[in-house]
């Protein structure tokens, strides 16, 4: 596939780029040489490599998926103006 002029520019505008129309040359070089590296890693054979995502295989640590209150309570309503009974206290609101 080759890039003229014309599709380098529709490209710059649908990337929302301002290109000067005597660089549009230089930059369809530029696609042309990108489009030409894809296509060399096409040739690759890639069979029976799995995909990764690092490249050092490692897993993450994981944890006991629990449901917890924290075990902050006190911590947490030391900081309320008013607490009562292990929660905050508001001033009524409704009548």
């Amino acid at each position: 596939m080759s890039i003229d002029e014309t599709t380098a520019a529709r490209v710059a505008k649908l990337a929302r780029i301002k290109v000067e129309p005597e660089a549009l040359p230089g930059l369809a070089t530029e696609f042309n040489t990108i489009l030409g590296f894809i296509e060399q890693l096409n040739e690759v054979n890639v069979d029976g490599v799995e995909p990764m995502t690092s490249v050092t295989p490692m897993r993450l640590k994981r944890r006991q998926d629990v449901v917890t209150d924290g075990n902050q309570q006190a911590k947490v309503l030391s900081n309320a103006p008013d607490a009562r009974e292990g929660f905050f206290a508001v001033p009524k609101v409704v009548e």
